[in-house]
């Protein structure tokens, strides 16, 4: 990466003990802080301005699918892709200290969480509560006092706002994942660990002509492809690609070129050393 040691704060999206407060934590070695903003707009913010040395956005998780804020806003910015974090997800159910499961009535949580543990909350009959993000709730809750109310979160939330874990590995399906983006002003060093490369491009409405675009990447490893509706102008879409490859790569820079010949629009995400472990 570009310098790491020169990276004082991550920025992420959320209150401490969130998701994304973990994989900033795991994102830069040397990195000493790490800071929560209310927005992935401000994450990204915070980094244009030099506020903080690198940001974390998450971009698509393993059960839920692509996180689309984060993939708009990545097409949108200036800033470089520079590393991947992949986090796994490990919910736990907490309440004030003392409180049973027999006292819960409701349970708190970011609405994507709530949907991850629906066997257990309709298992119970509790009322699911929508809050802004994980740590969130956890917070909230020690701060509410609320006896009858449960929040879903990490165990590093429950840690930090000192809540009792009731139950942990919550979560309908063990193979629960977030994969982050690593961001920064600058592209990363070149390095020899495994690639990928980031690109989202945008075709005319010709017949035929998506796919000889996309015949261009023929013979490289695609782990990603999805269209999103382009924001600036209706019924148009861009397509998103992951490729398993670094753009330096003789290979994989031939094809990006004929990629970029052929569309109407076409941004280079990042090319950045793949995450080969999980974290959390």
């Amino acid at each position: 990466m570009n310098d790491p040691s020169a990276a004082v704060t991550v920025a992420y999206q959320g209150n401490p003990g969130s998701y994304g407060e973990i994989a900033a934590l795991n994102a830069v070695p040397g990195a000493t802080t790490t800071r929560g903003y209310p927005t992935f707009h401000e994450v990204a913010q915070a980094v244009e301005s030099g506020e903080a040395g690198y940001g974390v956005l998450p971009v698509e998780n393993s059960l839920m699918g692509a996180i689309h804020q984060s993939i708009d806003l990545l097409s949108e910015t200036d800033l470089h892709v520079t590393g991947e974090v992949v986090v796994r997800v490990s919910h736990c159910l907490m309440a004030l200290p003392g409180v049973t499961l027999e006292e819960i009535r409701r349970v708190a949580s970011q609405q994507p969480a709530l949907d991850q543990c629906t066997v257990l909350i309709r298992k119970h009959g509790w009322q699911p509560v929508a809050a802004h993000d994980t740590a969130g709730s956890a917070k909230n809750l020690a701060q509410s006092g609320e006896r009858d109310l449960a929040a879903i979160a990490s165990s590093r939330a429950a840690e930090l706002y000192g809540l009792n874990i009731l139950q942990s590995n919550i979560e309908d399906e063990p193979f629960n994942f977030t994969r982050f983006m690593i961001l920064h002003r600058h592209e990363p060093t070149p390095s020899s660990a495994p690639h990928k490369t980031s690109l989202v491009f945008a075709v005319r409405h010709t017949p035929g002509f998506l796919v000889e675009t996309l015949n261009e990447l023929r013979g490289l490893n695609l782990s990603r492809i999805e269209s999103r509706p382009r924001r600036d102008r209706a019924w148009s879409y861009l397509m998103y690609v992951d490729i398993e490859g670094d753009a330096r790569d003789p290979k994989v820079a031939q094809a990006l070129a004929g990629v970029l010949r052929k569309a109407s629009y076409a941004k280079i995400i990042g090319s950045y050393p793949m995450a080969l472990e999980t974290v959390g």
